[in-house]
C-alpha cells in the first residue's frame, strides 16, 4: 500500500525564472519561519518540538497548501520532529489558524454547499479508504476491546480498562434494562453491541457500511442477541427502547445531521433515550481539514453545538451534555504507542509513507485535543422527555 509520491511531491508549483524562484523561496522560508517562531518552534532547533527541515522545498509547499502541504511534506520525509504531538499543540495554542490564509478554496466551499458529500452513494468511500484497511492492524493498535472511539480514563490505568469504562458509561447513561431492544447506528467492530448484550441483557440491532467491520462484528457476537446489518444508518427501521450512535456523527456531514436525528427519533419509543457520542468542533463549518479529508476520513466533518442543537430542536429533549475531550488526547497517545510498537509486523504490507501518514494522523489529533481545539461529546436526548427527569451520570 505504498502511497504514490508523485501525487504529493511532484505537483508543487514552481516558477520558471531562477531569480524569481529564489525570491519566492526566500519569502516562503521567512514567512513560515516567523509563524513557527511565534509558536515557540525553531527550525533545526534542539527542543523536542522543534522542526528539522530536510528539504528546502518544504517552505514553498506549506505556503502554497498550508495544512495539506504541511502534512504531505511530513509524509514525504521533508521534515521531522521528535515530538509531533507537542509541535501541533504549540501551533494550536498560538491560534495558528488565525495567522495564515489556510482557508478552503472557493471550489471546496461551493462543493460543500451544493453537494451532499455524505450521501448514500458517497458514504462508502470512508469505509473503503479507512475502515477496511485490515482488521489485524487495527487489533494491534486498538487493543482487546477493538474500540475506535475515545476511551473514558476516569479511574482507569490501561487502554483496555478505559475503553471498558467508556462502554459501561454509555450503557449506564442509556439506563439499559434487561430485555430492552437497542438500535446502534454505526457499530464499528461490534464492541458496544457485544458488551451491552453480555452485561446488560439487551437485544441489539446494529448498522454499518464497512464489510471488514461487519464480518468481524458478526463473528464476535455469535451466540448473542445481536444482529449486524451491512447497511447505511438511514436504512434503520423498527421500534427500540434505546438508540446509540458512537463515532458515526463525524461521518454524517452537516447536510445530514437532521437526517440522523430523524432516524433516531423515528426508531425510538416514547420516552426512550438516544445517546450521541461524537468528536466535535468549537465552530460551525461546512468542510473539513484538507489533509484529513484526502488521506484519513474522506468527507468527514465535525459538528458544532449550534449544528447539533438546531437539528435536535423539535425532536428531542436534551437531558445531558458531557464533554471529556482531554481523554481523547490520552487515548490517541495510547493508540500511537501500540501502532509504533507493532509496526515491524506490518511494515512490508503498508510501507514507510503509510507509517508517516498514520503517525501524523494520530499525533496531530492528540495535539489538537490537548489544545482544546476539538472536543468529545456524549449527548443524551429523550423522546418526549424522561418522566421524573434525568440524572447525569459520570
Amino acid at each position: 500500500m505504498e502511497l504514490s509520491r508523485q501525487s504529493t511531491s511532484e505537483r508543487i508549483q514552481r516558477s520558471q525564472h531562477p531569480i524569481r524562484n529564489l525570491l519566492i523561496m526566500d519569502f516562503a522560508k521567512d514567512r513560515i519561519t516567523r509563524i513557527l517562531h511565534d509558536a515557540g518552534i525553531s527550525v533545526q532547533g534542539e527542543k523536542v518540538w522543534d522542526i528539522q527541515v530536510h528539504d528546502e522545498r518544504f517552505y514553498n509547499r506549506v505556503l502554497l497548501k498550508w495544512s495539506l502541504g504541511f502534512g504531505e511534506s511530513y509524509m514525504d520525509g521533508w521534515w521531522d520532529t521528535k515530538a509531533l504531538d507537542q509541535l501541533i499543540h504549540k501551533l494550536y495554542i498560538t491560534n495558528i489558524e488565525n495567522k495564515n490564509s489556510n482557508l478552503p478554496s472557493m471550489f471546496d466551499m461551493c462543493k460543500a454547499r451544493l453537494i451532499n458529500q455524505q450521501s448514500k452513494n458517497r458514504a462508502s468511500k470512508v469505509a473503503h479508504v479507512h475502515y477496511d484497511l485490515g482488521n489485524d492492524m487495527y487489533a494491534l493498535m486498538l487493543g482487546n476491546t477493538m474500540q475506535y472511539t475515545c476511551a473514558y480514563w476516569k479511574q482507569a490505568q490501561t487502554l483496555d480498562e478505559a475503553q471498558v469504562k467508556k462502554l459501561d458509561l454509555i450503557c449506564r447513561k442509556l439506563h439499559l434494562q434487561k430485555g430492552e431492544k437497542v438500535l446502534e447506528l454505526g457499530c464499528g467492530w461490534g464492541g458496544f453491541a457485544k458488551f451491552a448484550a453480555e452485561n446488560y441483557g439487551v437485544e441489539v440491532d446494529a448498522y454499518n457500511i464497512s464489510r471488514e467491520q461487519v464480518q468481524y462484528a458478526r463473528n464476535r457476537t455469535k451466540g448473542l442477541p445481536v444482529t449486524i446489518h451491512l447497511a447505511d444508518y438511514r436504512d434503520a427501521r423498527g421500534a427500540y427502547d434505546k438508540v446509540a450512535a458512537i463515532g458515526l456523527c463525524e461521518h454524517v456531514g452537516y447536510k445530514n445531521y437532521a437526517t440522523l436525528m430523524e432516524v433516531a427519533h423515528r426508531c425510538l419509543k416514547k420516552h426512550g433515550l438516544f445517546l450521541l457520542h461524537s468528536i466535535a468542533n468549537n465552530i460551525s463549518t461546512t468542510h473539513c481539514d484538507p489533509w484529513f479529508n484526502k488521506y484519513i476520513f474522506p468527507n468527514g466533518m465535525l459538528p458544532s453545538v449550534k449544528q447539533i442543537g438546531e437539528t435536535m430542536e423539535g425532536l428531542f429533549i436534551m437531558e445531558d451534555w458531557h464533554n471529556f475531550g482531554p481523554d481523547y488526547d490520552r487515548t490517541l497517545m495510547a493508540w500511537y504507542h501500540n501502532f509504533d510498537r507493532h509496526w515491524p509486523l506490518y511494515e512490508k504490507t503498508y510501507g514507510d509513507q503509510f507509517y508517516r501518514m498514520w503517525k501524523y494522523y494520530l499525533l496531530s489529533l492528540a495535539g489538537a485535543f490537548r489544545a482544546r481545539r476539538i472536543q468529545l461529546w456524549q449527548i443524551v436526548m429523550s423522546k418526549d422527555g424522561m418522566p421524573g427527569g434525568y440524572e447525569s451520570i459520570r
